[in-house]
């Protein structure tokens, strides 16, 4: 197995300090350890036969395409293709398959109907986000109304630098403060940070989605029911809730 990073900027052999951690923690275990550039240099390179696990910042599609090629052209794989990256990064993937355990969702790319959208939904509460992320800066995710999508779109466009894929508007659900918890599932196998039993509605995800590596994070609604409030591919999720030990135990 091979571990895949990002590299430091100004010393491109070396893991970003983020995850200079995990590196080690890995290498520890016996992986072999490539740091990746922002030029998609690998170093150093990945050997024929290597299976190689991706941890480091979000990439988009394109971005994730060209590190699976990048990895393919010296004979080894990623643990997780681009296709299943998309299966768990991005919304529009994983809803279908888990619409009965999440806050109800539409998704469109059309963004100058964004307001006549909403209206027609007739929600209280609207959570926008793009296909991979809300907005936690400036006014939020979160609006009353639907002429304020308006506003949103500009921030998202402004403080994110692009909408990512579309927008996905979820009715808003009141959740328990304090209930979130995140769990990991590797090869339909999910656990939980501390070792503790994992919830059924984890358990069911984990059949339902054919990932190879993916993050769940779940919330206690205000009537006691268990939800999922996102879903995210493993490889670019943050250790929430997690330490690097518990982490890295996942694979040893």
């Amino acid at each position: 197995m091979r571990l895949i990073v990002p590299a430091d900027y100004f010393s491109p052999t070396q893991p970003d300090a983020q995850y200079a951690g995990e590196a080690a923690a890995f290498a520890a275990l016996g992986w072999s350890v490539s740091t990746l550039d922002e030029d998609g240099r690998l170093r150093p390179a990945a050997e024929a036969g290597d299976t190689a696990l991706y941890r480091g910042w979000m990439l988009d599609a394109a971005g994730y395409a060209a590190l699976e090629a990048a990895v393919r052209a010296t004979g080894a794989e990623l643990l997780t293709s681009a296709a299943q990256y998309l299966g768990a990064h991005h919304l529009p993937n994983w809803l279908p398959l888990l619409a009965d355990l999440t806050p109800e969702t539409i998704c469109f790319t059309d963004l100058d109907t964004a307001e006549t959208r909403l209206r027609a939904l007739g929600w209280d509460r609207f959570f926008v986000k793009d296909h991979v992320k809300s907005l936690k800066t400036g006014g939020g995710s979160l609006i009353e109304r639907p002429e304020q999508i308006r506003t949103l779109l500009a921030e998202m466009a402004h403080f994110r630098g692009q909408i990512e894929g579309g927008l996905c508007v979820r009715r808003f659900e009141v959740f328990m403060p304090s209930t979130e918890r995140r769990y990991f599932v590797v090869g339909g196998q999910p656990a939980s940070a501390d070792g503790s039993s994992v919830p059924e509605i984890v358990w069911t995800c984990a059949g339902r989605l054919a990932l190879p590596f993916f993050s769940v994070d779940v919330a206690m609604r205000k009537d006691g029911a268990l939800r999922i409030v996102e879903v995210g591919d493993g490889q670019v999720s943050d250790l929430v809730g997690w330490n690097v030990e518990q982490f890295v135990a996942l694979w040893g």
